[in-house]
């Protein structure tokens, strides 16, 4: 059994095709099904549904394909083992939340290119807990993302902590002159919020349902800027991190609006497999990176 058939299976199965595997591995097609098939060989059993196109994993296939992954991590670490001291090369895989890859993203990336030249950055966006269960299958190699300080993560991967974000409720300019109101008050005038599945979102219908209180969503959108805006024409209320509104270009349209029993603050993780990578100097680096840009806020260590 050879490490390069282990790692033809696991590039045919994340990247969905044969042709697509080839491409990433820089092999030919034929080298591609070559190296599968010896891996069916060698464990004598097939991996891959051939009777649909693209080929597709079998009930076996899936099991082999989460322990290839382990295996792959360890044989990564083998290599760090005596690479440690040297800058990382190859491909750094980073997800990354919207909220933060807004304000972090384009100076972080040219840092990392200045500082790691023989490294090329992937980024991936998505939910907090969608980014979480890819580097739980090694598919990307750390991620950020903000959740409650009290979440668990996977077995296998630990967490650390980079800061905290407070969240705010928007309103457009003068809308709501009150110094102080609470849900119940608020609750019927509706919200502009990120599709379902966002964390903030899930906290806010928490904390609604929590007081028998409705749910209404006025529009959702993608986009902190856009959905800023679209509370400045007054389409709702919003509920965006502090340090986003703060450094919007609408910040002068909007209030923020004090609501008594409703102050959510998140923490921002860094989510990585427990045991150091290749790319371990990049994720501290990407780490370093998103604690300074938050560094108004109080630091909170996280430890899983």
């Amino acid at each position: 059994m050879k490490i390069d058939d282990i790692s033809a299976f696991v590039a045919v199965v994340r990247n969905q095709s044969i042709s697509a595997a080839a491409d990433a591995l820089g092999l030919t097609q034929s080298a591609i099904t070559r190296r599968v098939q010896n891996l069916e060989h060698a464990l004598g059993v097939e991996l891959l549904d051939r009777s649909v196109k693209p080929p597709k994993p079998s009930a076996m296939g899936r099991q082999v394909f989460d322990q290839c992954g382990k295996v792959l991590q360890e044989v990564d670490r083998l290599r760090n083992l005596v690479q440690d001291d040297h800058a990382p090369t190859g491909v750094f895989r980073i997800g990354v939340i919207q909220t933060i890859g807004d304000v972090v993203l384009l100076d972080t990336l040219q840092r990392l290119s200045r500082n790691f030249e023989g490294l090329h950055t992937e980024v991936s966006s998505g939910w907090g807990s969608q980014l979480v269960e890819r580097v739980a299958k090694a598919e990307i190699d750390a991620a950020v993302a903000l959740f409650p300080a009290t979440k668990v993560l996977p077995e296998g991967l630990r967490g650390r902590g980079l800061g905290s974000i407070e969240l705010v409720v928007v309103a457009k300019k003068n809308a709501m002159p009150k110094r102080s109101y609470k849900l119940r008050d608020i609750f019927s005038i509706g919200w502009v919020l990120n599709p379902d599945g966002c964390g903030f979102r899930a906290g806010l219908a928490r904390a609604l349902a929590e007081q028998g209180l409705s749910f209404k969503i006025n529009l959702e959108t993608f986009g902190t800027d856009l959905q800023l805006g679209l509370v400045a024409n007054e389409m709702g209320l919003g509920l965006m991190p502090r340090p986003i509104f703060e450094h919007s270009r609408h910040r002068s349209q909007l209030d923020i609006v004090n609501v008594s029993d409703f102050k959510p603050v998140l923490d921002i993780w860094l989510v990585q497999p427990l045991q150091p990578g290749p790319v371990q100097h990049a994720i501290d680096f990407f780490a370093e990176a998103v604690q300074h840009a938050f560094a108004e806020t109080p630091l909170k260590v996280v430890a899983r």
